[in-house]
């Protein structure tokens, strides 16, 4: 099945507008996150991980600011493990070969998750040892 080409607007006809898009948005997003939860062992543990301390948060005294600014660098850290689980995955379904600009994405991918939890470690820290 040949894809669909882009119209002369240069965006693809998607056939969903509204209400319908955002639902099968939604659908797709929860799929995307059932994937990872089944086959992303880093992701599980992510998730567990950010899971404590997401719950930490709440029975914590501090202030409404450091709260939010705790739990978005938790997400964003879930983020980043999201996309660069889009990225092996991608990068393994062109080819399983060993390609230096394979390596070079999945090792992007990585250290970007790697800047997200010192990103999450800053921010605690900073945070809870003021």
């Amino acid at each position: 099945m040949q894809s669909p080409m882009p119209t002369e607007t240069g965006k693809y006809p998607h056939g969903k507008t509204g209400l319908a898009r955002i639902f099968h948005t939604l659908i797709y997003s929860r799929d995307g996150f059932l994937a990872a939860v089944r086959n992303e062992a880093a992701f599980r543990q992510l998730l567990v991980l950010h899971g404590v301390l997401i719950i930490a948060t709440f029975v914590m005294n501090i202030s409404q600011g450091e709260r939010a600014l705790m739990l978005a660098v938790c997400f964003i850290s879930l983020l980043v493990e999201l996309l660069n689980s889009a990225i092996e995955a991608v990068v393994d379904r062109i080819s399983l070969d060993h390609h230096p600009l394979s390596k070079n994405a999945k090792d992007m991918g990585s250290a970007a998750q790697t800047v997200a939890l010192l990103m999450v470690s800053a921010v605690w820290g900073v945070i809870l040892l003021k």
